[in-house]
């Protein structure tokens, strides 16, 4: 593509050089840069692209786009100076691929918690309904029944119109992805078209990128203060700054609620570990999915179709077919009667969320024990927060590990135990390996308790150390159940 065609409606602060050369890609990363390329320098937290101008140069860069023009500029190439790195990048990359956010229908969720579940029960319902739509989330990237690995929550601005170029060439007529406050804050959402965009929650969390929940807040409202007139702003009204979401919004507003009055109203009408049953909007229907969270997730699901103007009984039909999100209150069974619970909840919201909806079900016959960690490298000031929580909603808390990272998972057990009130120091123990942990679980219940398996859900390996090792909590359960029953 010409370079001039790439810079379309791009705010520049001047050009240097040749506008009409052809670019054979662009990159923002000067190793990946090769002949005829265009290298966007950008100035992150870690290092500034800046510094390695001419290093892409060397490796075949042709333009290059950057904040601060280099004091000797190389020949033969052109230098285009821009005010904002990141949020040109974002209008070139959609450039470069054709716009395709502009062929489909495309709906992004915002919020804390619910993220994943939403985007992909979205993905599900539209395949109920008979589309072949296209997801971008935290655990997989899908294009109708093809699946690739998802590296981050919210892809870079490049690979995202990638995913939306492969999707409108292979027929998607909608398309669904997760929007990350680390993504609206490095602009990876600029530059893309949003008909539809929903608001889960916000609670406590990335404290440590974002330092102040204010900071957080704001970043979340972006996504809707910049949709455009023609979309449609959906959010949580039982959140206390559902609201705040739109107050600056050109888009239509819209929101759902299980407590207070809304355009969409839930009620859950019946609820057991097998599932709900669930009214919107004065029709009762059923679905395998349990926990109040997951009618919020519904509600919101629900809420999105009725806007894109499907009719609600069809919506209802394609939602009861639903199956389970993996990691997400996913359950299983041992021979003697326990239940386990496998689940994501790795916020001091989420886990109180899964804890209310096990206790609202269970009927205090039944002990509940919690396995829990938090990850390392991470906000640490949930994690006194999360101790508090689980040791108040449990029967039994056993501490763990969860991703430690490259911390001392014994300083993070000590940040968890620190929330502990002392009335419930006779409720928690520290099994630092979270094998041995669960396994200590298994050897406490007896028949019909309930024992959650809390901070993973979907992932399947555990970092320590800066390395990966294999770990996925359901498996070790299963595997764990099959040799104590020999």
């Amino acid at each position: 593509m010409k370079l001039s065609e790439i810079l379309n409606n791009v705010k520049t602060l001047g050009t240097f050089g040749d506008e009409s050369r052809e670019i054979s890609e662009i990159v923002f990363d000067s190793r990946q840069a090769a002949e005829g390329a265009l290298y966007v320098a950008m100035k992150g937290t870690v290092s500034d692209g800046h510094q390695f101008i001419n290093s892409a140069i060397e490796n075949g860069a042709k333009a290059v786009v950057c904040e601060d023009l280099p004091e000797e500029q190389a020949e033969g190439i052109t230098f285009i100076k821009v005010e904002n790195s990141a949020k040109a990048l974002a209008k070139m990359a959609a450039n470069f691929y054709g716009n395709p956010s502009e062929n489909l229908v495309l709906v992004g969720i915002t919020g804390t918690n619910g993220k994943t579940s939403t985007t992909t029960l979205l993905f599900e319902t539209f395949k109920n309904l008979g589309f072949k739509p296209a997801l971008i989330s935290t655990v997989e990237v899908r294009i109708g029944d093809e699946a690739f690995p998802s590296t981050h929550t919210t892809p870079d601005v490049l690979t995202l119109n990638q995913i939306l170029r492969k999707a409108v060439d292979a027929g998607c007529e909608y398309a669904f992805m997760e929007v990350s406050s680390h993504g609206i804050h490095q602009n990876r959402t600029d530059g893309l078209k949003f008909k539809v965009a929903g608001f889960t929650n916000i609670t406590h969390d990335h404290l440590d990128y974002h330092k102040t929940f204010d900071e957080y807040i704001k970043v979340k409202k972006r996504f809707f203060d910049e949709l455009p007139a023609d979309a449609v702003a959906i959010t949580n009204l039982d959140d206390r700054n559902g609201t705040v979401m739109l107050q600056n919004t050109r888009a239509k507003k819209s929101g759902y609620a299980l407590k207070t009055l809304a355009d969409y109203h839930g009620k859950i009408s019946e609820a057991d570990f097998n599932g709900m049953l669930l009214n919107f909007n004065g029709k009762e229907f059923w679905t395998a999915l349990t926990g109040k969270f997951n009618a919020y997730n519904l509600l919101l699901v629900y809420a999105v179709a009725c806007e894109l103007g499907f009719n609600a009984d069809e919506i209802l039909q394609a939602i009861s077919k639903l199956p389970r999100v993996k990691g997400r209150f996913e359950t299983l069974k041992s021979e003697s009667g326990i239940f386990f619970i496998v689940d994501y909840a790795h916020t001091p919201d989420a886990l109180e969320n899964i804890l209310d909806s096990i206790n609202q079900i269970r009927t205090n016959n039944e002990r509940l024990i919690t396995v829990f960690g938090c990850g390392g490298d991470r906000d640490s000031a949930k994690r006194p927060q999360m101790g508090k929580i689980a040791t108040r909603k449990s029967t039994l808390a056993i501490i763990t590990s969860d991703n430690p990272r490259k911390e001392d998972p014994k300083q993070i057990i000590e940040d968890i135990a620190a929330g502990i009130e002392p009335q419930h120091f006779a409720k928690f123990t520290v099994i630092p390996d979270r094998m041995e942990a669960i396994k200590a679980a298994i050897k406490f219940a007896e028949p019909k308790d309930i024992v959650l398996v809390a901070g993973k859900g979907h992932e399947n390996y555990q970092e320590i150390n800066g390395v990966k090792h294999h770990f996925d909590d359901k498996e070790v359960i299963e595997d764990l159940l099959k040799k104590m029953s020999k």
